[in-house]
């Protein structure tokens, strides 16, 4: 063991053991809260230790790592818990016990913690909240601000998620200069998180440019990294400190996509030319290679052909790849996505299926709101494996939708652009393919002629909606139309179901 590494831990273990109450007029026992120990040391074989607690009243263990079990996580009184887990060294933890509003740390060390040379393939395979020093090249930068980026050594590629800046301040990732193609060290904690190995938060130790950059992507003269639709050329200007200039294009573009000229020199240029482009949006990330002789340097650029918006039914954007592929989707908004605090984010459904629109810009300035008919456009993206469209744009309110009693919605003038929302009991069906029934509210009845299953349907897929739904008289429902007359009668034309609550 080298004592560089021993000192440092040994202080860190005295400091635990007198700073592990959050009370700070009493460092080593709160009145609600008492354990008998808040340094907890576990063996690298593998194992269990346990503690005794006295408390006033229930109490919760939180912020437990994946590494390690904890039995039990709640309790109420005087207790024991215990900690455990499988072989394995250099990993620490901190964990919560709360009770009556009060916090006691646990600190949780398992081995000595050290910061262990790696390859990238050794991280993926190593334990978590275990660090390691790791070298490679910069693949792919995804966010500027905190510093997230990938790194391949040629064994694997580790997601970097949080990069200090040379004092170890945060959200300070571009004064690093970290490009693309840049032979980096780092070293950080490792993490798993929804299955992405991660090293968090890591410290920046050595840092070798490449030999190859691009500098910029030009069409027609013009920067910029978007080619239009009908395809054309776009030129990559470089710099290169390196021995001749190679390109490689990833198979799934070289369908749409060659190199037709290149020049040479100390700022040499590559000029692709991209196809036509029938579908949506498409883009590829192109690699440029140098060599001083002994090593190879790389750079990258991504290149973006606009394409068609396709629009289609929520079925289809459910069932299409995620991707670049913009997508045009009319519907209903059902209801807002109470998840996001930025109050982007809604429902929409049509008559073939409901989807998550996830932060659509323009939505709040739109002043739509649940039940109107609205345009969105994006991409298909996930989450967890869930479908939703993401980086999308807000449209066109299509038709606001104003939510009427039965009495308001006869007294209106007949439109037929003008749409409304009534709710009401279900009288009668008069037909239970094309939904045409009517809705009481005990004072006034309204006739809805048709009650489709959503927004688009038209032909077969108005009918059987009733049916599906197992819609009966005395059901509530809510249904969206115009306000129409036949033959001097007031009704509700073309309706389009939002809700429904089966009777008691």
């Amino acid at each position: 063991m080298k004592l560089k590494y021993f000192f440092p831990f040994f202080v860190a273990v005295i400091a635990a053991m007198f700073t592990g109450c959050s009370d700070d007029n009493d460092p080593t026992y709160l009145d609600e809260i008492r354990v008998s120990q808040s340094y907890v040391s576990l063996n690298t074989n593998g194992g269990s230790t346990s503690i005794d607690i006295v408390a006033n009243g229930s109490w919760t263990v939180t912020d437990i790592p994946e590494w390690l079990t904890v039995t039990p996580t709640s309790g109420s009184g005087n207790g024991t818990i215990t900690f455990s887990a499988a072989e394995g060294e250099g990993r620490t933890a901190e964990v919560l016990i709360t009770c009556e509003g009060k916090t006691q740390r646990i600190n949780i060390i398992q081995g000595i913690a050290t910061v262990s040379n790696a390859t990238c393939a050794e991280v993926l395979a190593g334990p978590d909240s275990k660090s390691y020093r790791v070298s490679g090249v910069v693949t792919k930068i995804v966010n500027t601000q905190y510093g997230n980026w990938y790194l391949n050594d040629g064994t694997g590629e580790v997601y970097i998620y949080g990069t200090l800046d040379a004092k170890g301040a945060e959200k300070n990732f571009l004064s690093l200069g970290l490009e693309v193609g840049d032979q980096v060290t780092v070293e950080g904690p490792k993490t798993t998180y929804n299955g992405t190995v991660e090293l968090v938060n890591v410290t920046v130790v050595k840092i070798e440019k490449s030999l190859i950059k691009c500098d910029s992507l030009t069409v027609g003269g013009v920067k910029s990294d978007v080619l239009p639709l009908e395809g054309g050329e776009i030129v990559a200007h470089m710099t290169c400190k390196g021995t001749g200039v190679a390109v490689e294009i990833p198979t799934e573009a070289q369908n749409w996509l060659g190199v037709v000229s290149s020049t040479v020199g100390g700022n040499p240029t590559v000029t692709f030319r991209a196809a036509p482009n029938a579908g949506g949006d498409r883009s590829t990330t192109v690699t440029f290679k140098t060599t001083d002789g002994k090593k190879t340097y790389t750079s990258q650029a991504t290149i973006n052909q606009l394409g068609a918006i396709l629009e289609v039914p929520v079925a289809d954007f459910l069932a299409a790849e995620v991707g670049d592929t913009q997508f045009r989707i009319t519907g209903v908004i059902t209801e807002l996505y109470a998840s996001d605090k930025q109050g982007k984010s809604f429902y929409i459904s049509d008559y073939s299926g409901k989807m998550l629109v996830y932060r659509a810009e323009g939505f709040i300035e739109s002043g739509a709101k649940v039940g109107d008919v609205v345009t969105v456009v994006g991409k298909r993206g996930a989450y967890k494996d869930s479908p939703q469209m993401v980086e999308g744009n807000f449209e066109d309110l299509k038709f606001a939708v104003t939510e009427v009693s039965l009495s308001e919605f006869l007294a209106k003038e007949a439109k037929a652009d003008v749409y409304y929302r009534i709710s009401g009991t279900i009288k009668e069906i008069a037909n239970d393919q094309y939904g045409n029934l009517y809705l009481t509210d005990g004072k006034e009845d309204v006739y809805v002629y048709g009650c489709y299953p959503g927004w688009g349907a038209t032909g077969d897929a108005r009918k059987g909606l009733i049916g599906a739904l197992g819609l009966a008289v005395g059901d509530k429902l809510s249904v969206i139309g115009v306000r129409a007359d036949y033959k001097g009668t007031p009704q509700l034309s073309n309706g389009i179901y939002f809700s429904h609550e089966k009777a008691e």
